[in-house]
């Protein structure tokens, strides 16, 4: 069973996790995954002043496993969901660093949230399979889906049924851990999911903490940014990320970039 720090006697007018902290133990190993990796190698702090917090880097740096871990301690399932839905498709070992990881965290609250969901792009199929499971095993296929638009997420297409799990489940408000949400989010769509986050930001008791190489994203206001590319958590500015950079630089001049990349062959 997974355990919230205590939380801090303080009126909430900010995010709900205020820090994480790292207390390795004396017997971790650091040549073994996820400690192996120089950013949990060097992490220590993690501050959250802000109800909105992005960390972004490439794939393999460790944003990824920084928020599965947090996810797992805070008590989420390791391939996502809600408390209520805690499962596992893959063996054990598949996700013993990053529990192990999670044991090794300390989570300051500044109030426990009520309710919360820890979204996984990669996973969501599972997640929807295990919906459909629950629908048909309790008979109760009205309660099952009511969270997720009245209707099976497979009976959506993929983006549709992303954006209906963040308007229906989101709409909730809470503690939410997201994963690459844009996954599968068109452009327009993640604008969608931007005015969703801000619905529920003008209100107490809704965090959210999300890994992601959405450039638009990013772009949240007064969000905290986290670069995983060095050794260290870093915190960045949103015009200079490499996602704003880039993006803007290609939009500016494309071909520019398409001779480059093409060896002048355009």
């Amino acid at each position: 069973m997974k355990r919230f720090s205590k939380a801090l006697p303080l009126k909430l007018d900010g995010p709900l996790l205020d820090t994480v902290k790292t207390n390795f133990a004396d017997t971790t190993n650091f040549t073994q995954y996820p400690f192996s990796l120089s950013l949990i190698k060097n992490l220590n702090t993690i501050e959250f002043p802000t109800q909105v917090t992005f960390f972004i880097g490439e794939n393999g740096t460790g944003k990824s496993t920084i928020l599965e871990a947090i996810a797992n301690h805070a008590g989420f399932g390791a391939e996502g969901g809600s408390k209520n839905i805690n499962f596992k498709t893959s063996d054990q070992k598949t996700y013993s660093g990053t529990e192990s990881l999670a044991d090794q965290l300390t989570l300051s609250w500044r109030m426990k949230p009520k309710d919360g969901y820890f979204f996984r792009a990669e996973s969501f199929f599972n997640i929807a399979n295990y919906i459909d499971y629950l629908a048909r095993e309790c008979g109760g296929g009205e309660v099952a889906y009511a969270p997720y638009g009245g209707k099976s997420l497979h009976e959506q297409s993929h983006g549709e049924s992303f954006l209906s799990f963040f308007k229906n489940r989101v709409g909730m408000g809470g503690f939410f851990i997201f994963d690459e949400p844009e996954a599968a989010l068109s452009p327009q769509r993640q604008l969608s999911l931007m005015v969703i986050i801000n619905e529920m930001c003008k209100h107490p008791g809704s965090q959210f903490i999300i890994a992601t190489h959405s450039p638009i994203l990013l772009a949240y206001p007064n969000a905290t940014i986290y670069s995983c590319n060095s050794d260290r958590l870093q915190p960045i500015a949103y015009e200079d990320t490499e996602h704003y950079q880039i993006t803007k630089n290609f939009l500016n001049n494309p071909d520019r970039y398409l001779r480059h990349l093409f060896n002048d062959s355009i």
